[in-house]
């Protein structure tokens, strides 16, 4: 799914972003209230606190954070929204966000879409052009020589290659816990675990058009309400 690219630009975004702690604690908050504050039992809330864990976030940060989603503090409460539409030069894209505000956040994206010349589309405008897919990035050293084989034997759809000495395995949904816990016993260090949205047709483009798409996709990935940015690019 050639998804080095994307690791490239989430990780620039995150190293200037100020405010990284603020998505963490957005993300816990909600998997906390959607499946409780027991991250044993709830996948979504152990895999955001192990994000914010490798983010450095502090504990007492990730517990509030907790705490707020299970109704045990007052705060803001957000939801989970889905926006879809057409970046420059005509690529599809799905963003993942969290907002206690759905008239500022959608003025916001509209915005920004307009800016690179792009439109943000109505529901279901671009969501068929992706299938839902559980992500898993990890290290291990060394590599194995055969990662399609170590991708068959912890029960992987596909696996490539995101940085160095990293490496994403493609899941079914409902397989993503399984392959997680397998890669963990064959000595993988986790760095990323997710359900997410892998594109049916990636559009392939030129290096010059790329670019832009690219700054983009860092431009949305850089707003404070954006959790995660899908497009559909080679």
């Amino acid at each position: 799914m050639g998804r080095s690219w994307i690791q490239g630009y989430k990780n620039e975004q995150a190293a200037k972003k100020g405010t990284i702690f603020t998505k963490l604690s957005k993300e816990i908050s909600v998997a906390a209230r959607l499946g409780g504050p027991d991250p044993a039992g709830n996948a979504r809330l152990r895999d955001a606190i192990e994000e914010a864990k490798d983010s450095s976030m502090p504990r007492e940060n990730i517990e509030r954070a907790i705490k707020k989603g299970a109704g045990l503090l007052e705060g803001q409460s957000y939801e989970d929204v889905i926006y879809e539409g057409y970046g420059p030069h005509g690529v599809a894209v799905l963003i993942e966000a969290l907002t206690d505000n759905r008239n500022r956040t959608v003025s916001e994206l509209k915005t920004l879409f307009r800016d690179y010349s792009g439109n943000l589309g109505e529901m279901g405008s671009v969501n068929w052009m992706f299938n839902r897919v559980g992500i898993v990035e990890g290290t291990k050293s060394p590599l194995p020589q055969d990662l399609e084989g170590e991708a068959i034997e912890v029960g992987a759809q596909e696996v490539e290659g995101v940085g160095e000495n990293k490496v994403g395995f493609t899941t079914d949904v409902g397989d993503l816990d399984t392959v997680r816990t397998t890669l963990v016993a064959r000595g993988w260090k986790i760095t990323l675990s997710e359900i997410g949205y892998a594109p049916k047709t990636p559009t392939q483009l030129a290096d010059s058009d790329r670019k832009h798409v690219v700054e983009f996709l860092g431009a949305l990935s850089n707003h404070d309400d954006v959790r995660r940015v899908h497009a559909a690019i080679a």
